[in-house]
């Protein structure tokens, strides 16, 4: 995707041989870079936010154990760096799959051709989620235009949370086949939901759709159900930080809200992802571990002010405590479809099956 007419992946590897990544914890309010130099750099990184969406995560844990073989490359030091790396986010499935991948890339392998395998492995990890993501918007595109015709107006479409180019490295998963309606001349809206506790939608997304030029608007979360009421809201899409071989979803926490209010009102509810999302070893979704983060991003704002400055804020009373979960599951049964890079099929075991009949082999 562009910004300000240039082209940028979320994460790149430099000449020197360390990983460029967009901080994303500096949005929307400022575009910067930060260059991450060893293993414990990517692990920061994820944990804290400067990259996050469950793709990216995985591509950055991927380039980190490339940086961890470049300081060693003893089984030993990748099998620690392995460890620290998988332990900063529970969640999102992509980690463990990436991980996996660049440890089954380095078996067998002389200590001195590591280095290059690692990166190449990296490098190849990127370029299969872009285009994965890719092909996501083409067959996220047949769905959206098939509405469109029907609606023969503006269509109305809500999302939840980030699931464009800055959760992935590039296009996105959930917003891929926004971009490319948008692109063939589909009059199309968003509603992006503002996403708290850490507002992803409201600082990413529309950070995101503007820079596009895809029209949107920023709603409070409580209000989607509101809309869908009225008519407003003609298809829900979202990302997925790990989905079940059933076909549950487990995303940025209120998407379950979200699609209980869209079955209520007959609007469809669709998640997009790719391959490396699903968690083939686990039926049911209430058996997906749920990240907890820090009551400070619950009892926190951070904010530009009137006079430019950014600051933080606490708007919690100080003697309450909070509780920050990050994601919820929305079981299979309200789900109308997932899109994946190999198609749109039912939310279900038969119906991933059909799509992956290798059972999600890399």
């Amino acid at each position: 995707m562009k910004i300000s007419g240039a082209h940028y992946r979320t994460i790149w590897p430099t000449s020197g041989g360390t990983v460029r990544v967009i901080d994303q914890s500096r949005l929307p309010f400022e575009f910067a870079t930060i260059d991450l130099d060893t293993f414990a750099d990517a692990a920061h990184a994820i944990r804290n936010m400067i990259v996050r969406g469950a793709p990216l995560i995985g591509a950055t844990a991927a380039y980190g154990m490339a940086l961890a073989v470049r300081s060693n490359a003893s089984d030993m030091y990748i099998d620690e760096a392995a460890q620290i790396l998988q332990a900063t986010r529970p969640t999102a499935n992509n980690l463990a799959w990436a991980l996996r991948r660049m440890r089954g890339a380095l078996a067998g392998v002389a200590l001195k051709e590591r280095v290059d395998a690692a990166y190449r492995e990296a490098a190849a990890i990127c370029d299969t989620d872009v285009e994965q993501c890719r092909s996501i918007g083409v067959h996220g595109l047949g769905v959206i235009q098939a509405l469109a015709n029907t609606a023969g107006r503006t269509l109305n479409i809500l999302t939840h949370c980030n699931a464009g180019w800055l959760a992935t490295v590039d296009w996105g998963t959930a917003l891929s086949p926004i971009y490319m309606a948008h692109d063939a001349g589909h009059r199309v809206h968003i509603w992006v939901d503002e996403t708290r506790p850490r507002n992803q939608g409201a600082s990413l997304t529309a950070f995101e759709l503007g820079a596009h030029g895809v029209p949107h608007t920023v709603i409070a979360d409580n209000l989607g159900g509101h809309l869908m009421q009225q008519g407003r809201v003609d298809m829900v899409i979202v990302g997925s930080d790990r989905t079940t071989a059933g076909g549950d979803v487990c995303n940025k926490v209120g998407t379950y809200l979200k699609a209980l209010a869209a079955l209520d009102n007959g609007v469809p509810f669709y998640a997009a992802f790719p391959l490396g999302t699903i968690d083939w070893s686990l039926e049911q979704g209430r058996d997906i571990p749920i990240e907890e983060r820090s009551a400070v991003e619950l009892t926190h704002v951070t904010g530009r002010t009137s006079a430019g400055a950014i600051e933080t804020v606490r708007v919690v009373p100080e003697a309450s405590p909070a509780l920050n979960l990050a994601f919820d599951v929305t079981p299979s049964r309200l789900v109308t479809a997932l899109i994946t890079e190999r198609g749109v099929c039912p939310a279900s075991r038969s119906g991933l099956r059909k799509l992956y009949p290798d059972r999600g082999a890399a």
